[in-house]
């Protein structure tokens, strides 16, 4: 984009002859052009990192079978609408967001939380996922049905998780795990009485385990937002991805995807 810079008239012929010297390129300058989307569309390809290894986001069926999953299907659904193939490239995590800068991959679609920090550094789509927080307990509990009730309780949870420090916060003490199943292991021993975790991850256990005497008495009412990530500055193809959500959504695609996986619609934001 050329940048142009005022400056003062003090004759008519002046101005004429300022204004045919700006009409000129000066030497070396190069405008910017935000190429992401011809790119793909170019290529009839676009190029999607993901993991393939965090179920029920993006895995593989038994293991070895297809690549499937919530984030890997929304993909198919985009790439589908943009009118062309999508290739996905499988690497772990540590390795997603650094391949899309080294433009290993046009974006990535692993539940990549949409954060302040790295608004600064990538582009994104709308997002396509909102989870909060649940409060979860066994089904006979009587005894706690909000956050206020926790107060003084013992929770199992993640000592470096943003949950284990809203247990804290609210008065918990707290049985240090490793991650939700371990969780759920001692709310049904009765070694603890509750804890918090991600509706997410709720909703997996309960497409593939059903409710199993456990039971949700209270979320929270922050959420988190997941997009799909680009590169800096790929604008073009962020807004045209934005666009294909934004029919998929209308049309109930992403609802009939979400309700596939997680037995509900995670895909539309919260009402207020």
């Amino acid at each position: 984009m050329k940048i142009r810079h005022a400056l003062p008239v003090v004759a008519a012929a002046s101005a004429l002859l300022l204004a045919a010297c700006s009409s000129a390129e000066p030497e070396g300058a190069e405008t910017a052009t935000d190429t992401s989307l011809t790119d793909v569309q170019d290529a009839g390809v676009w190029v999607v990192g993901t993991e393939g290894t965090y179920r029920p986001f993006t895995f593989h069926e038994e293991g070895t079978g297809e690549l499937t999953g919530y984030d890997v299907e929304v993909a198919r659904a985009v790439a589908e609408q943009l009118g062309v193939e999508v290739q996905f490239e499988e690497t772990q995590w540590d390795a997603l967001l650094t391949g899309l800068e080294a433009g290993r991959f046009d974006a990535v679609a692993n539940q990549v939380g949409i954060t302040p920090e790295r608004e600064e550094v990538y582009s994104f789509s709308t997002p396509y996922t909102f989870s909060n927080g649940v409060l979860v307990v066994t089904e006979d509990n009587a005894d706690i049905a909000s956050f206020d009730d926790v107060e003084g309780r013992v929770l199992a949870q993640s000592l470096t998780s943003a949950f284990g420090q809203l247990a804290k916060d609210s008065g918990a003490q707290i049985e240090a795990i490793e991650g939700w199943a371990q969780a759920v292991e001692l709310l049904l021993q009765g070694r603890v009485e509750a804890t918090i975790n991600d509706k997410l991850t709720w909703l997996d256990y309960q497409t593939t385990h059903g409710s199993n005497g456990l039971k949700v008495v209270a979320e929270t009412d922050d959420y988190s937002r997941s997009a799909i990530a680009f590169a800096g500055g790929d604008d073009a193809l962020a807004d045209a991805v934005s666009e294909a959500l934004a029919t998929l959504a209308a049309d109930g695609t992403l609802a009939e995807i979400s309700t596939e996986f997680f037995g509900d619609d995670v895909s539309a934001e919260p009402a207020a």
